[in-house]
């Protein structure tokens, strides 16, 4: 069996699926190294991976893109924190590798520094992607904005022109670091985002269709594993979770800080009259900082599995990890995006008709109760969304296609 040393971003959203993976090849024999955020270390601990935190000043530096409600702007703020990170990575990175000798490398797509040291070295590596990796594919709209496809030749003069405006803009603010950061590591330059991140000999994305757009093909290097999630454990699920006799909405904000601190009071005062129970999670405040409805519980996290198991609709903030696990469940979703790719989260929810969007800067008890009604009535959009996420084969399939491609090992 081999070793295995993982790589995240500071980023809960980010740890939780890739630890899903990890445990499945951890399941399968293998050792798993981990060096994610300090936060988190007991996490992975608890998953019995040998778990350290990773270089402080990656850490410090704080993505800030929720200054902005911008998706340009947006994109400009987290594509700069990255490249500053991606120093600290590569460094860290290479130590690390120094002191574990690993046989192979799994890398969160959002560490630059980290991709270019795995590319530079020897060691069989692979990218993971906890969201819609920015790839261009035919027919699907440059990444960013959340753009709606547009077929035929309408379509390719729109997504010609944002690409030329919108994501030069953004590549002239990543691409010098990272080709700063190759050069030191004796790699040549690259020329966008999309030739960077397809150096990866694999990259496991935590997606699938309907929820991704039928004509998505990134090809063969980039396979789909459907939503990965981690299994909180029975002993995760609260006991005041069996005394509610009512159907529960779950609402949800970000595990990184973000601007979405209306969505939880709005939705409590949208649904406070309906016939439902509403569980709304605060990862980023204190529970005590809202006032709860009386038929409402808030918490700073809770097991989303267990509630979703109950529950009728998610109210989301647009996460990919937060949107996807509640359509894993055939649950549908009222989106409520407010930056980072939570537009193009949005926009898939509508196209694959699984769910709802309200714009923030729409969002009321009104507007809100409104879009939540509508939502409900979609449940076999979401269910269509589970079963293709299902048909990927989830952590199974990725742990089968990280043995094959980077461990040359083969089933049977």
């Amino acid at each position: 069996m081999a070793t295995i040393l993982a790589y995240t971003s500071p980023g809960l959203g980010h740890l939780l699926p890739i630890s899903a993976l990890l445990a499945e090849l951890s399941h399968r024999g293998h050792t798993i190294h981990l060096r994610t955020l300090s936060t988190a270390v007991e996490i992975g601990q608890r998953l019995g991976f040998t778990t350290d935190a990773i270089d402080p000043r990656i850490e410090r530096i704080e993505l800030d893109d929720w200054k902005t409600t911008n998706p340009r702007a947006s994109l400009k703020l987290s594509v700069a924190v990255f490249g500053r990170r991606a120093v600290h990575e590569a460094t860290d990175l290479a130590e690390t590798v120094a002191r574990v000798h690993p046989d192979a490398l799994l890398v969160d797509v959002n560490c630059w520094g980290a991709l270019s040291v795995a590319e530079a070295g020897d060691i069989p590596w692979t990218c993971f992607s906890p969201y819609t990796p920015p790839l261009r594919s035919p027919g699907v709209p440059p990444f960013g904005l959340g753009l709606r496809p547009l077929p035929g030749m309408r379509g390719q003069i729109r997504n010609a022109a944002v690409q030329t405006v919108v994501m030069r803009s953004i590549e002239r603010v990543m691409l010098p670091p990272v080709n700063r950061i190759r050069a030191e590591v004796n790699l040549g330059p690259v020329a966008s985002l999309d030739e960077f991140l397809r150096r990866a000999p694999l990259m496991l994305v935590a997606s699938g269709k309907p929820f991704q757009y039928p004509q998505t093909d990134w090809g063969d290097a980039v396979q789909m594993i459907g939503h990965c999630p981690l299994d909180p454990g029975p002993d995760a699920i609260p006991g005041w979770l069996g005394s509610i006799d009512r159907p529960i909405i779950l609402v949800t904000t970000s595990t990184e800080k973000q601007a979405d601190t209306d969505l939880v009071p709005t939705a409590l005062a949208a649904l406070a009259n309906e016939p439902v129970h509403v569980v709304a999670t605060v990862p980023t405040r204190q529970p005590d900082e809202v006032t709860p409805s009386p038929n409402a519980t808030v918490c700073r996290f809770v097991a989303h599995p267990a509630v979703l198991d109950r529950a009728v609709c998610a109210v989301t903030h647009g996460g990919m990890g937060a949107t996807q696990q509640a359509l894993a469940h055939g649950v549908p979703v009222c989106v409520v995006p407010f930056g980072r790719d939570q537009f193009e989260v949005a926009q898939r929810v509508e196209v694959a008709q699984c769910g709802t969007r309200l714009h923030a800067n729409k969002l009321s008890p009104l507007q809100l109760r409104t879009k939540v009604r509508e939502a409900m009535t979609m449940t076999d959009g979401a269910k269509r969304v589970a079963a293709g996420f299902a048909a990927t084969g989830g952590v199974a399939r990725g742990a089968d296609l990280f043995e094959q491609r980077m461990l040359g090992l083969h089933a049977g």
